[in-house]
């Protein structure tokens, strides 16, 4: 490495900051922030690439990531789900997005449409459930017998869990207050 000045830097004179996306971010009041969103998108983008991976691999190919959170989210405690409900676990605002996915789960024959008084409800098929219980296996075989051999704490990836919804909260509000501006 060359200082500006062309000189060479020593392996001494060599100091990492942050890992960060945004220096311009970073150079704010709290440079942590941008470190932990810069690792959010890392492992954004590694999740959603994982759960479409594992969906193909689990039999169902050409669904997007949103398609997976909705089918598990269904799935989730074997009861029906109105569209409302899928949202508000996904924390979702923008209901055509949920809807859009409905119809491609629908396509590939994992729905089952229903009524709860005047409101539509989905449950699994019996193929969806069947997706479902592969998609599990398959993580099972490579996602968790990979962070197991890490050697991964459990209670602190909980703990990290339950920082990653408080801070959910803090996103949310100021995003909020973002759009009063």
């Amino acid at each position: 490495m060359t200082k500006a000045g062309g000189a060479a830097k020593s392996d001494a004179e060599l100091t990492l900051g942050p890992i960060v996306s945004s220096a311009h971010l970073a150079s704010g009041a709290m440079p942590v922030l941008s470190e932990l969103e810069f690792g959010l998108i890392l492992l954004d983008h590694a999740f959603e690439r994982w759960m479409v991976r594992c969906m193909a691999a689990a039999g169902v190919p050409d669904l997007s990531p949103l398609d997976v959170l909705v089918l598990h989210t269904i799935a989730h405690r074997a009861r029906a789900k109105r569209v409302a409900d899928i949202c508000l676990v996904l924390n979702i605002e923008d209901t055509h997005l949920v809807t859009y996915s409905l119809k491609k789960l629908d396509a590939h024959k994992l729905l089952l449409s229903g009524k709860r008084g005047s409101e539509r409800t989905i449950a699994l098929t019996s193929k969806g459930e069947e997706v479902v219980k592969r998609y599990r296996k398959v993580r099972e075989a490579l996602l968790v017998q990979s962070v197991k051999s890490a050697g991964l704490d459990e209670k602190r990836l909980s703990d990290i869990a339950a920082m990653m919804r408080v801070l959910s909260g803090h996103y949310d509000q100021a995003a909020r207050a973002a759009a009063s501006l």
